[in-house]
């Protein structure tokens, strides 16, 4: 076994065994975008991304990972590495430091791992993958694999390290597609602590000590008088109810619910849209991007 697999970051542990070696075959086969298969890059509309510029793109997977951020360069023009003219070259390295630094900036982020493959689409895409603060054993080369073993992070820490990633980018200019997720709130069931009055089992109010000391009756008509005037709050609270006040947390003014409401789950409008790119996008069948 080759040293590797004695490496800390190593994924794996246990027995393995190396594959046998395929023989190389005469012709390779096309990649996307080359010959009669289509481009996907080409394809994808701009809502598809989280940043678009007028010769870069930047978009997400369709779902989070295990990673805080996995995010793809693009050029908007069908081109490979080597056939960049120099200006797009050179903006190139711009939008790489450009693009490092954003996703640097996430909470949580140490490192920003950027790779060129090439193997499964001839338009050109770079892969940067953020590495998770103190994550040691996360360092290296073996980090898109530890991407797919890692559980996934929350969709909505996910959806605003996307929003943050495009506003950055959107202060040099393009466009910022991806928004944050809409702030979850609910109305409070009440903005004061009600009173709730003891009952016996008997349905009567507790006696106390004072009304058990009373004088011809005076206390416990005194403690009749009160519970009568605890009937009438509770009456009026329940005439405020039906006019329309807030009474409970699924309940809003007028009488809908929070449902009804505008609360939502949904992820914003601006959010970059999964079922434009397939599932198989991230890492094409044959291992390689």
């Amino acid at each position: 076994m080759p040293n590797f697999t004695q490496w800390p970051s190593f994924p794996f542990e246990g027995d393995l065994r190396v594959k046998q070696l395929d023989d190389p075959v005469p012709t390779e086969p096309p990649r996307r975008g080359e010959g009669h298969r289509a481009c996907t890059a080409c394809a994808a509309p701009d809502e598809a991304y989280i940043w678009v510029g007028e010769r870069w793109r930047v978009r997400a997977m369709d779902r989070p990972s295990g990673l805080p951020m996995v995010l793809i360069l693009e050029s908007r023009s069908h081109l490979d590495l080597g056939d960049l003219p120099n200006l797009l070259a050179a903006e190139l390295g711009v939008m790489t430091v450009r693009l490092e630094r954003a996703i640097r900036s996430l909470d949580g982020v140490s490192r920003v791992h950027v790779n060129r493959w090439g193997d499964g689409s001839a338009h050109l895409h770079f892969w940067f993958l953020a590495r998770p603060h103190g994550q040691l054993q996360l360092r290296g080369t073996f980090l898109p694999l530890w991407d797919s073993i890692l559980p996934s992070i929350p969709e909505s820490t996910w959806r605003e390290n996307l929003a943050l990633v495009a506003a950055w980018l959107a202060e040099f200019g393009g466009r910022q597609v991806a928004e944050p997720p809409r702030i979850q709130w609910q109305a409070p069931a009440s903005f004061g602590t009600p009173s709730t009055a003891t009952v016996t089992e008997a349905g009567e109010p507790p006696r106390t000590e004072e009304s058990e000391t009373g004088e011809n009756g005076e206390a416990g008509a005194e403690d009749s008088s009160s519970t009568a005037a605890s009937e009438k709050t509770a009456a009026a609270g329940a005439g405020m109810a039906d006019s329309g006040d807030v009474i409970g947390p699924g309940t809003v003014l007028g009488g809908g619910t929070g449902s009804n409401a505008g609360d939502t789950d949904a992820p914003a409008d601006g959010a970059p849209k999964a079922a434009a790119w397939p599932a198989d996008n991230r890492e094409p069948q044959e291992g390689v991007g």
